[in-house]
C-alpha cells in the first residue's frame, strides 16, 4: 500500500490535477472567508465552511477522476490486479493519497481562523469541529469518486458520473420532500450528507454524524475492492 501511496501523491503533482484542486479550493475558499467573514467583521466562519460544501462537489470528481479510470485506460491496472497486494491495500493507497491532498486543501481554513485570531477571539472549538466536518465530508466524496472512477477507463466521463453521484448525495433532503411517502423522506433526510454536515458548521459535534461519514467512505471503498475483484477474475 505504501508505494502505491506514494506513486498516486507522486502523480497528483507530476500533473495539472493537484494544482487545480488546491488552486481552485484556495481561490474559493479565500473568496468566501473575504466575503463573509472579513467584509462583516464577524468572527464566524459558518457561512464559509457551509459554501465550501457546495463547491466541493464540483472538486472532488476533478480530484478524484483519473484514480481508477487512467490505470484502466492505459491497461495498467493488469500489472496491479497480479501484484501480491491485496485489492483493499490498492484501493486504500489510492484513498489516502487523494485524502492527503485534500487535507493539504482544508487546512487552508485554519490559516484564516489564525488570521482572525490576530484580531479578535475566536471560538477554537466550533472551528476544529467545521474542519473536522469538512475532512469527514470529503473522506465520505473522495470515497465516492473513487468508486465512479472504477467503471470507466474516460477521466471525463469519471468526472461527470462522481459529480452526479456526489450532488445526488448532497441533495438526499430535497429529493425526499418530493416524495409522497414521510417514511421515505425521512430515510432519505436521515442519510442526506447535506443534513448530516450542517450540524458541523454551527459548532455541533455528534458522533452518530462522525461514524455515519466514516461509514460512508468505507462502503463506497468496499464496493470499489468489489469492483476490482470482478474485474480481476473476469
Amino acid at each position: 500500500m505504501g508505494a502505491i501511496f506514494r506513486r498516486e501523491v507522486q502523480s497528483y503533482f507530476t500533473s495539472p490535477i493537484g494544482y487545480i484542486f488546491l488552486a481552485a479550493f484556495y481561490a474559493f475558499s479565500a473568496f468566501f472567508f473575504a466575503s463573509s467573514s472579513l467584509s462583516n467583521g464577524s468572527t464566524s466562519m459558518t457561512s464559509m465552511y457551509t459554501s465550501l460544501m457546495i463547491i466541493l462537489v464540483v472538486l472532488i470528481p476533478i480530484l478524484t477522476m483519473r484514480t481508477m479510470s487512467e490505470d484502466k485506460k492505459t491497461k495498467t491496472d493488469q500489472c496491479l490486479l497480479t501484484a501480491p497486494v491485496s485489492l483493499g491495500s490498492i484501493v486504500a493507497g489510492k484513498f489516502l493519497a487523494a485524502l492527503l491532498v485534500y487535507t493539504c486543501a482544508v487546512a487552508i481554513t485554519l490559516v484564516y481562523a489564525i488570521i482572525i485570531a490576530g484580531y479578535a477571539s475566536v471560538d477554537w472549538l466550533t472551528i476544529i469541529g467545521n474542519i473536522l466536518g469538512l475532512e469527514l465530508l470529503g473522506a465520505s466524496f473522495i470515497a465516492a469518486g473513487i468508486f465512479c472512477s472504477s467503471f470507466t477507463e474516460n477521466q471525463v466521463v469519471a468526472a461527470v458520473i462522481s459529480f452526479i453521484v456526489i450532488l445526488a448525495l448532497d441533495m438526499l433532503s430535497s429529493i425526499g420532500s418530493l416524495m409522497p411517502w414521510e417514511w421515505l423522506e425521512n430515510i432519505l433526510t436521515e442519510i442526506s450528507f447535506y443534513e448530516r454536515y450542517s450540524g458541523f458548521t454551527i459548532g455541533l459535534f455528534d458522533l452518530s454524524n462522525v461514524l455515519f461519514f466514516i461509514s460512508a467512505a468505507v462502503i463506497f471503498l468496499f464496493l470499489t475492492v468489489r469492483v476490482l475483484e470482478k474485474r480481476r477474475w473476469s
